[in-house]
């Protein structure tokens, strides 16, 4: 099944590695630049799934736009992945209050990000098994 997939990152290099890693899987993929153009994305889209970095340049950072998108039903409650070079506990923590899905800490492998997503495919109800 075709997954609409939104990157927001603001480096032009990750987002390119994230869309050639999930280019070989039959997916829709989208990207911003920031959380700002994020959100005007997501409404448009109405992705399946954010890939999401936190610290951003903008009026608001990754956990913002996860709140957002997580507590607006209208958005079609994407799964979130939040990407971020920040690991330390109160930083998965803050990940987790925003309600994130997921979180990889950068720097993270292809197969690291491709067996993320295949998990939160595994826990949605109604998926292939």
């Amino acid at each position: 099944m075709t997954k609409r997939i939104l990157i927001v990152e603001d480096h032009a290099d990750i987002r390119r590695l994230i869309r050639m890693t999930l280019e070989f899987e039959n997916h829709e993929i989208h990207e911003a630049a920031n959380a700002d153009e994020g959100l005007l994305a997501v409404r448009h889209l109405l992705p399946d799934l954010l890939l999401l970095d936190i610290m951003m340049p903008g009026s608001m950072d990754g956990l913002d736009l996860c709140r957002m998108v997580k507590n607006d039903p209208s958005l079609g409650l994407p799964k979130v992945v939040l990407l971020t070079a920040r690991g330390q506990s109160h930083d998965i923590e803050a990940g987790r209050k925003a309600g994130a899905d997921a979180y990889l800490l950068k720097p993270f492998s292809p197969l690291k990000l491709i067996e993320t997503i295949d998990s939160l495919d595994a826990c949605t109800p109604g998926a292939a098994a």
